[in-house]
This record gives structure tokens, sequence and C-alpha cells, in this order.
């Protein structure tokens, strides 16, 4: 056992609302309908939501809700929301409020069919704003389900690089100055009919590299951009806190103070060229589960708004909580649920640790009378495995009444409540703290 990590909490120090940390891609399907419901998602977007059969397949992407280009924007028969209306509303069945992505889920196959820009980028707004109106105005048999945050398009810049998008393009085969204009055309026209809504984007897979652009075009064209969107897949926690620092510090040096920062693709990746397809076979662990809650714990604390996991659609690799057609709960599922048992307090206090590689976030009850407490030790390095004793400091007057860990011995298995328990290398804890009254 090596050295004892002290692990600390103030009551009175508040820091802030709990953010949505657990938000994620994707709602419920009826085989994992009730577990989802437990997990208390704040907010599911609907990217990729078409590929695969989960969902029914022909739903979300404008190429699968408006079929025939041709077709007259003003009419409902010309739209086919059936899919996508079930899709949405299993989402509020399991009490999950929908982000809705306008565009094109992401094309590996040879034949590419939705990701070439739009004949006529006025029509493709006026498809989008039917599709609003479908949703949350009742228009065409709909809706009125108060979605508020609306998505143009998803990693227009993936492909830039290296040109790929000129000869095998997977989500859009166009050149960026293309997509600039496209955003900036639909994000208009969507403001000046719904003032009131979110209307953002980019979900750039590059933002570091194809934000500051993006960003001068919006300033430059007068586009709204109420959030922007961005992604982010890597192997260490730290370095996603430290890349959404860099977004906001970019989005504040051009004048988008105001503008929301959502992760809302993110997950653990060692590196993309892998033969043995490690990221695979980590993704359900337990080593997944304590990277996942390092990575909301650094970011509650870091500034961005959400964080939106990629993904919750079932039978895929990045999906962590469940298991593939059998839908078994896996460690993931526990550090998304312990994050809802902290949302449910509501109220961040600071707490801390002495030692490196372990994660921490505390909340505090509305009456002040309770605390859960958090607590995620990860390591990138499968060779240790040496256990880590866990020291709670806790202030006069408080006791620990509930202990629940999740490693390699079981998922959210109950230990004695003790101010003293060890902890795996790669594991997490939710410790319940209660006020002597």
């Amino acid at each position: 056992m090596a050295a004892q990590a002290v692990v600390g909490f103030n009551p009175a120090a508040v820091v802030g609302p709990v953010k949505p940390m657990n938000a994620g891609n994707n709602g419920p399907t009826d085989a994992i309908m009730a577990s989802y419901e437990a997990l208390r998602v704040p907010y599911a977007r609907t990217h990729d939501t078409a590929l695969g059969t989960e969902y029914g397949g022909h739903c979300i992407d404008i190429n699968q809700v408006f079929p025939d280009w041709e077709a007259n924007v003003n009419s409902p028969k010309s739209y086919d929301f059936t899919n996508s209306d079930v899709v949405l509303l299993d989402m509020l069945k399991a009490g999950t409020k929908p982000f809705y992505r306008l565009g094109q889920s992401i094309e590996h196959q040879t034949k590419k069919y939705g990701i070439y820009p739009p004949k006529d980028f006025k029509k493709w707004a006026k498809i989008c704003e039917h599709i609003i109106r479908h949703y949350n105005e009742g228009w065409a048999n709909g809706y009125r389900m108060g979605i508020e945050y609306w998505e143009i398009w998803n990693e227009a810049d993936l492909d830039q690089p290296d040109d790929r998008w000129k000869t095998d393009p997977r989500t859009w085969a166009g050149t960026m100055a293309q997509f600039h204009e496209l955003y900036a055309v639909t994000a208009k026209h969507l403001k000046k009919c719904f003032p009131d809504l979110k209307i953002g984007g980019p979900a750039f897979a590059n933002p570091r590299r194809y934000g500051p652009e993006f960003l001068d075009y919006v300033n430059k064209t007068g586009a709204p951009l109420d959030f922007f969107s961005h992604h982010m897949y890597h192997r260490k926690p730290a370095r996603i806190v430290e890349d959404v620092r860099i977004i906001r510090e970019m989005l504040d040096s051009k004048g988008f103070e105001k503008t929301e920062s959502i992760l809302d693709e993110w997950n653990y990746n060692r590196r993309w060229d892998e033969p043995d397809r490690y990221s695979h076979r980590v993704r359900p662990t337990v080593k997944a589960a304590a990277f996942v809650a390092a990575v909301m714990c650094g970011c509650q604390n870091a500034p961005v708004d959400m964080l939106m996991y990629y993904d919750f659609r079932p039978n895929t690799s990045w999906c962590g909580p469940w298991t593939p057609t059998i839908y078994d709960i896996r460690p993931p599922y526990w550090s998304l649920y312990y994050w809802a048992e902290l949302a449910e307090y509501g109220t961040q206090i600071e707490s801390s640790c002495d030692t490196g590689n372990i994660y921490t976030c505390a909340a505090v009850s509305g009456d002040g009378t309770k605390i859960r407490l958090l607590v995620a030790r990860y390591h990138e390095d499968d060779s240790h495995d040496t256990p880590r004793e866990i020291k709670l400091d806790l202030p006069d007057g408080w006791r620990v009444t509930g202990l629940r860990i999740t490693d390699s011995k079981g998922m959210d298995r109950k230990a004695d409540p003790s101010t003293v328990y060890s902890m795996e290398s790669n594991s997490v804890s939710l410790i319940e703290i209660t006020a002597d009254v």
C-alpha cells in the first residue's frame, strides 16, 4: 500500500452550480430505457443517430427528414418526421432534453450521400426552420418540446488537414469557406425566426486549428453564435481540461465572451491508429470509468459550460455504459450515475486532494446538512497497480454515512463507511457525508 492520499472539502466554500458534465450523445432505446432514465441525463445530442438500427435508421439527418431536395420546403408532405419523433419523445420520456444537431451523420462508406454542401444554402436554412417549427411550434402535426439548443453541422473540418475532403470525405465534402457561408446563412435565418433559441456550432474536430478563422467569419458577417461546440478525444484528463481552457481563451480573445463553450463529443482514446484496438477494449472498463469521472471533475472546475459524452448509442465501440445486444450495465455507467448524484444536490463546494492522479468534486444539499464527494483515481499506465489509501479530512461535526465504490472488485459496491479506505489505481468512489445536527 502506498502512502495515504488526503482528500478534504470545505462546506462553507461555495464554488457555484454543479454543471451538466453528464450530458451525452443520443437517447434511450426501449432496451435501456429504465437504466438510462436512472442516469438523469440532462441533455442528449442527436448526432450519428441515423447510423445503425437502434433508432430506426431513417431519422434526424437533413437528407432523411427532407428526403427529396426538389420538394416544396413549405409543405408538411415534404418531411418525414416519424422516426425522429420517436427518438426525441423517448429522450423526453427519460427526463432528458434534446440537443438537436442540424446536419448529417458521419459517412465512412465508399459512396457518400448527405455530406456534400447543399445546392442552395437559403433553402437548407428554411428546411432547418421547419424542423424547429415541427418540434417547438406544433407545425406538421408536431410538438411543443421547447428544444433550446440547435447546432449547425458536425466536424466540417475533420478532413481538411490532408485534403481528404477532396477524395474520401466523411463529414463535409467541401471547403471551409463553403461551410462558413452555410453556417452564417443558416444561423442568421434561424435567429431571425427564433430569437430566443440558442443557435450555434460548429462542432469542430480541430477547434484550435480551425476555430479562429471561423470566429473571424462569424464576426465579419454578424452571424449569431450562442454556443461554440467542439470535440476532444484523449487518454489524459488533464489534456482535455487544458484544451477547454485554451478554447475559452480563444473565444474571449475574439469577442465571444458570452458564447457558451460546449465539449459535445469526448471519450477515452489512446490514439487513432490502433491495430490492437486498445481503446475499444478500454472504453467499457473500470479504467474508462475512472477516466470519465476524472474528466468530469476536471472540467467542472474549468471554463466549459457542458460536456456531452460520446456515445450513449448502444451497440457501438464508443458506448461504455452498456454491453452490446444484452445491455448489461458496465463500469462507466456508474461514473455518470455518481455525477447525477452530485447534480441532485446542485451546489459545488471546494474539495481537493494532496496527491496526483486523484480527482475530486463535492456538492452540498440545499439544507446544508449533507455532502456528496466524488473521488476518481485514474492511471494511464496499466502497469501501475498499487492501491492507495484514501484519508478523508472531515471538518468538525461531519461524519461518513455511506461509501460506494466501482473498481475491479465490483460495480457500485457498498463499503463500510469510514474516513480511511483503499482505492485501486483505476477506481471511482462516491462518499455520503452528513452533518451532526
